[in-house]
């Protein structure tokens, strides 16, 4: 049986369930609370947590347009691997105790592991790419935008040719146009990123700019990128943990800073200067 449409699993069950039957609904309320664990449990397991019938499991992936109960888990199981939080959450988290070890654990873990993959050569040849480029351009969509502004904060006090993109009220086309191959672009493509991140990278790369890559799962394979740095982003909860992802902005800020040498040094004693006439910080 194929599939009626491609929209998400949440979509097509809330989608169904004016024409659901009591027992179905019941299931169809189970999986909307936490639908990642559709991935986690056979059809049997899933129709005893709903106290259902295996026959009901089979009726429901069906009205609901799968062409199988393995069809849907693999649906689920993609979203959770895309980063839907929503499909990320499972029952009784929020009555756990003692939980902060096991997040400052993960944490440590993931940078541990992001930074076995990440040579100082590496870091410090972007650094310097960077200092010596006509503009940086920091690019980053949704939560890697958080991202970009920070890395540009850092470095802006010791490099004044930055610009983080999109800007409030532009296209990332109109910043995309004005990149030369004498540019240095540093991108975020941290899940989940928008549809259209992929062709506007191809554009980015197009351009001849030197480009970073700074992700996590969310990997782009057929793009030339001049260096790719993957950091690690699990975590025991529902979001993902992006201490790794931080700590490596702080580490590439800081090489800048020190490849800046003194014409950085020179701006960042201008900028204090000008805070204590202001009396501004």
């Amino acid at each position: 049986m194929p599939e009626k449409h491609s929209a998400l699993f949440t979509t097509r069950v809330r989608e169904a369930l004016p024409t659901l039957h009591p027992s179905e609904r019941r299931l169809a309320e189970l999986v909307l609370n936490f639908p990642g664990e559709l991935a986690s449990y056979s059809a049997t397991e899933l129709a005893r947590l709903a106290n259902v019938s295996n026959a009901t499991v089979t009726r429901f992936v069906r009205k609901i347009g799968y062409a199988s109960f393995e069809a849907a888990r693999q649906d689920v199981r993609a979203n959770k691997q895309a980063g839907a939080s929503l499909f990320r959450v499972s029952p009784g988290r929020a009555d756990s105790k003692n939980y902060i070890p096991a997040y400052v654990t993960q944490a440590q873990t993931d940078i541990e592991q992001t930074f076995r993959l990440i040579t100082e050569a590496e870091i410090d040849a972007l650094a310097r790419k960077i200092v010596g480029a006509r503009r940086v351009w920091l690019l980053g969509t949704r939560r890697g935008h958080a991202f970009a502004q920070y890395l540009g904060w850092q470095m802006f006090q010791a490099i004044p040719n930055i610009s983080v993109i999109p800007a409030s009220g532009e296209t990332l086309g109109e910043a995309i146009a004005a990149m030369t191959a004498q540019d240095c672009v540093v991108a975020f493509g941290l899940r989940r990123t928008v549809s259209k991140l992929p062709q506007a990278l191809a554009h980015v790369v197009g351009s001849g700019a030197s480009v970073a890559y700074i992700h996590d799962a969310n990997t782009l394979p057929d793009l030339a990128f001049t260096w790719r740095f993957q950091c690690e982003t699990a975590s025991p909860g529902p979001l993902f943990n992006h201490a790794a992802v931080i700590t490596l902005c702080h580490v590439l800020a800081t090489r800048v800073i020190a490849q800046a040498g003194a014409g950085g040094r020179k701006r960042m004693g201008a900028i204090e200067a000008i805070h204590d006439s202001l009396d501004e910080v």
